[in-house]
């Protein structure tokens, strides 16, 4: 209850790449399997274990929140800065 939110800290904001998600599902599996007494041996598929602890992949989360955050831009008013960012016009920008 205490890691995965510290884990998830700042979420919201982090540019994730595809690595970083494989990074950390791996380390919250570790943690599952630790807080299970499992080990690689068991060879339990990481569905069951997700499903036995009562939790859903971390990538989900960060969706969520993201999500989250982004609702609480739309309600601010158009004028806002982190709104224009939302509206602005690439068309004309070139890509260096």
């Amino acid at each position: 209850m205490v890691v995965r939110p510290a884990m998830l800290y700042g979420a919201k904001c982090w540019p994730l790449k595809e690595k970083h998600n494989i990074k950390l599902s791996i380390a919250e599996m570790r943690m599952l399997k630790w807080m299970r007494g499992l080990t690689l041996r068991d060879r339990i598929r990481n569905e069951h274990i997700r499903k036995k602890v009562g939790v859903v992949p971390m990538t989900y989360k960060i969706r969520e929140s993201r999500l989250r955050w982004f609702g609480h831009v739309k309600c601010q008013p158009p004028d806002d800065p982190d709104r224009r960012v939302i509206v602005l016009d690439l068309t004309y920008v070139k890509r260096g």
